[in-house]
């Protein structure tokens, strides 16, 4: 399938939005409870998503620039496998890394990214949301370009993703779940690359 950049744009960005709207919700709840506005609590839910929207068009620059090379299939996947498994062995170690560490470290502790980087008003509300989805961000983004991997509107996948990102915020678990779920994608890039 061959899409225009102005499509590719609207698509990861709507993508990238619904996927982490479960993620955005205890922040969000925390903030919308501290804040006592609706108005407030709106803006900080616009500029974590609008961030992530964001963040969806520059993989849709990706996207673009892959499909114009010829470097995807039909399905909208990296059609050298051992490409595919080049990221996916990059996805699975960026788990293991101290940024990653750091990144979600902040996820995981809404409240204490509330007491630490609270900012007034809705304009207040707005920054915080773009900055609390820039360590999501930090903390998810080769995860993301995983997608390029298993089709970059695989339904399945996007839900897998959205799922593992939701549950690395929500339970209390050591830095062995991160590492683990980065064993398994590293895994099975070297599956790939010895496949190749």
């Amino acid at each position: 399938m061959h899409e225009g950049l102005g499509a590719l744009a609207a698509m990861w960005a709507a993508m990238m939005a619904l996927m982490m709207a479960p993620a955005a919700a205890p922040s969000w709840i925390v903030h919308a409870r501290m804040s006592r506005s609706i108005a407030a609590s709106s803006a900080y839910l616009a500029g974590y998503l609008g961030a992530w929207a964001a963040a969806g068009v520059a993989y849709a620059g990706t996207h673009w620039l892959l499909q114009e090379a010829g470097f995807l299939d039909g399905d909208m996947r990296l059609a050298s496998a051992r490409a595919g498994g080049f990221v996916l062995l990059s996805a699975g170690a960026w788990q293991w890394t101290s940024a990653k560490a750091a990144c979600v470290a902040r996820c995981r502790s809404p409240l204490g990214f509330m007491l630490s980087d609270w900012r007034d008003g809705i304009a207040g509300a707005l920054a915080m949301g773009v900055r609390y989805a820039a360590w999501c961000l930090g903390c998810c983004w080769l995860v993301m370009a995983v997608l390029f991997v298993a089709g970059a509107m695989s339904i399945p996948w996007a839900i897998a993703i959205s799922a593992y990102v939701l549950l690395e915020r929500l339970l209390p678990l050591p830095r062995a779940f991160d590492r683990a779920a980065g064993a398994a994608i590293a895994a099975l890039g070297l599956w790939r690359l010895l496949a190749a």
